[in-house]
């Protein structure tokens, strides 16, 4: 018989849920995790995971196409949908395997079910209640609509987007931020026409322009369209396709139109405001140890104000695990958390963007290495760059490149920000030549005053 009391309850098993589970369990306290759907959550089956994985299918496509450049005689025959989601749901489902092996090795008492917070310390699954010292909320994100925009049909989400049995020729992707220019990236490597139509006046309008204008240039030497400072009015469909209006007056046909305006917090039906939790526009409100407005419950994840990535979720729960322990871990530090765009070419970034230094200091100072002066960016043939933003006599405080594989980088430029490093305590580092590390080193040296490949 399961045990309905815990020193820890937690409702929702996605990446802030499971992490914050694994932390306590190895801290030693006892832990009831709810979850109603697939342990894992958004990000490992209807996210990150294979959103990832068709990206990397699209890269092997383009590599197979453009053979020709590096001497290599390749042609792209075709994609095969069915062995593309077949292999998209092969790494979903073993690391699915793994985590729940990892729960079982944890000891984590696993309650499957809707769970309903009913307060104060006490969850509801199926009339059966679950009492903890400590309860903490995990129930994610939702894909987001617009008012009047019904998904259906033709009019998907990125939830149907990665079940889709075919390739669409024509494709219009609504919002310019992280998902849509991810999946403009995939469907235009796997051949269909792609527009994307973003109201704000830039793509990945969240990182520093310097970014934005660098994807833009990629995508227009890929072919993927896009209308910028235009909002959406309406869409029809029909069994042939749907026609998107724009407030330009514009019409633009497709055969599917994929709403990607971002995510919304999981929060309804979940008791939270019935039991005293304080939201706010949906979202739980926190303070910066992540105690909600009752006492002993906290949350974690896309359902607190910031950033929805799943590494945030990750060291959310981690640190709420830990606080529980006793153990006074040290707030997260939000502007220090890694951000990677998978298209092609990748967007990384970490701290802030040049207009946010500009805003907390006053003023700051640049520098952008151009991966044109890096030998391994060249052996790929990628364009791009690293761009240093720096506090008035200062560190610094931010971090964005771009180019093909530029997210295995953000790793040591968290380090970097993450340690307040001012240019000179970087410049002296060596990095492995040819890397694209190197770019790094690169634009710290420029910036510390002694350049070396660098122009001009």
């Amino acid at each position: 018989m399961t045990d309905t009391s815990a020193d820890l309850v937690i409702l929702g098993g996605g990446s802030g849920g499971y992490a914050c589970a694994f932390r306590a369990a190895e801290l030693g306290l006892s832990v009831i995790l709810v979850e109603k759907d697939k342990l894992g959550g958004t990000c490992l089956h209807r996210g990150c995971i294979p959103t990832k994985a068709l990206l990397h299918a699209a890269e092997v496509a383009d590599n197979a196409r453009e053979g020709d450049q590096f001497g290599v005689k390749s042609s792209l025959e075709g994609i095969d949908i069915a062995g593309v989601n077949s292999y998209k749901d092969g790494v979903v489902s073993r690391l699915y395997k793994g985590l729940q092996g990892l729960v079982k090795a944890n000891k984590v008492t696993l309650v499957e079910g809707a769970g309903t917070f009913v307060g104060p310390n006490t969850v509801e699954v199926d009339g059966q209640r679950y009492t903890g010292k400590n309860v903490v909320l995990a129930t994610g994100s939702y894909a987001r609509s617009l008012p009047g925009l019904e998904i259906g049909g033709r009019v998907i989400t990125s939830d149907q987007a990665l079940n889709l049995d075919f390739i669409p020729e024509k494709v219009v992707v609504l919002g310019g931020g992280v998902i849509g220019v991810e999946f403009a990236s995939v469907w235009s490597s796997f051949g269909a026409d792609v527009t994307i139509v973003e109201a704000l006046p830039r793509l990945v309008p969240a990182e520093d322009e310097y970014a934005s204008k660098q994807l833009e240039r990629a995508f227009r030497r890929r072919g993927i369209k896009f209308k910028t400072g235009v909002k959406f009015t309406g869409a029809t469909q029909n069994e042939s396709g749907v026609s998107v209006t724009l407030e330009s007056g514009d019409v633009l046909e497709a055969d599917l139109l994929l709403v990607a305006v971002g995510r919304g917090p999981n929060t309804a039906g979940h008791g939270y405001e019935e039991a005293g939790v304080q939201l706010e526009r949906g979202f739980v409100v926190t303070d910066e140890r992540l105690r909600t407005s009752v006492p002993g419950v906290y949350a974690v994840g896309d359902i607190v104000p910031g950033l929805q990535l799943a590494h945030r979720g990750f060291q959310q729960g981690i640190f709420v695990a830990e606080d529980i322990a006793g153990q006074n871990p040290k707030v997260i530090d939000e502007a220090g958390i890694p951000r990677v765009t998978y298209c092609k070419p990748e967007v990384a970034s970490v701290g802030l963007t040049e207009a946010a230094a500009k805003e907390k200091y006053g003023s700051a100072e640049t520098f952008v290495y151009d991966l044109a002066g890096n030998g391994k960016s060249q052996i790929l043939k990628t364009a791009g760059g690293v761009k240093l933003v720096k506090a008035p006599d200062g560190p610094v405080v931010g971090v964005t490149m771009v180019g093909e594989r530029v997210g295995e980088l953000i790793g040591e430029a968290q380090l970097i920000y993450s340690w307040e490093a001012y240019p000179e305590d970087v410049a002296p580092l060596i990095h492995a030549h040819p890397t694209q590390t190197e770019a790094l080193g690169e634009a710290f040296l420029a910036l510390a005053g002694k350049p070396l490949h660098v122009h001009g």
